[in-house]
């Protein structure tokens, strides 16, 4: 049976989806664009551009677009050179995800062609999107991923624990830790004592960050030197 998306607003005035398959939302009920900025714009990307202009990034999970949006913003505004992957094994149907609000609410209406290419645009195939913004999406399963290249930031923003646990268990942590170079970073909205202890195990070094609204705490873990 195919999944019916439905589009939620969030109390910032920003969509977010339900999915009904996994009875979770896509975003923050309190925020889903305040979520993206606390976790994954300001306590990662900032983080990641203070020492280089050129960035790879893997989003895990590509879901509504709005993390990729977000920075694609960030790249022009900070002249940062960024080239994103996202991945995704369930995607949004293009019909719901080109009427999220994400650019109207952001008051960057001229980046809604873009947003809606990012959805629209082949799976596997990479494209300049922006000046300073690359851009490509797989449609796979976060367990199978391989990459030869090497990233300096993940938005690891799966579904919660609750939801898609095997998702947080340390055999997908580990790929994405061979993905990070070394002092990468890994930036999540999960603060779960048992993820924390396996992105440890693996090699990370662990920061508690205050959380986004709703949240108390959120998670930054960075790839050791190695030695």
């Amino acid at each position: 049976m195919k999944e019916e998306f439905v589009i939620i607003d969030t109390q910032d005035g920003s969509h977010s989806i339900f999915s009904p398959t996994f009875g979770v939302t896509y975003h923050s009920k309190y925020g889903a664009i305040q979520e993206s900025q606390h976790v994954f714009i300001e306590a990662g990307l900032y983080e990641a551009g203070l020492h280089k202009k050129d960035l790879s990034i893997l989003g895990i999970g590509f879901g509504t677009g709005l993390n990729a949006l977000m920075t694609s913003i960030e790249a022009s505004r900070r002249n940062l050179n960024i080239t994103y992957t996202g991945v995704e094994n369930f995607p949004v149907p293009v019909q719901e995800a080109v009427q999220l609000n994400y650019p109207e609410v952001l008051k960057v209406p001229e980046y809604r062609p873009l947003f809606e290419k990012m959805h629209q645009m082949e799976w596997g195939k990479q494209e300049v999107l922006s000046t300073n913004f690359q851009f490509q999406k797989l449609q796979q399963t976060f367990q199978s991923l391989h990459f030869e290249q090497k990233f300096d930031l993940i938005y690891f923003d799966a579904f919660a624990p609750s939801a898609q646990p095997e998702l947080w268990e340390e055999d997908v942590l580990s790929i994405m830790y061979e993905a990070l170079m070394e002092d990468g970073l890994l930036v999540t909205y999960c603060a779960k004592g048992a993820v924390k202890r396996s992105l440890k195990s693996l090699g990370f070094t662990i920061e508690a960050l205050k959380g986004p609204p709703g949240k108390r705490e959120m998670t930054r873990a960075k790839k050791a030197k190695v030695k």
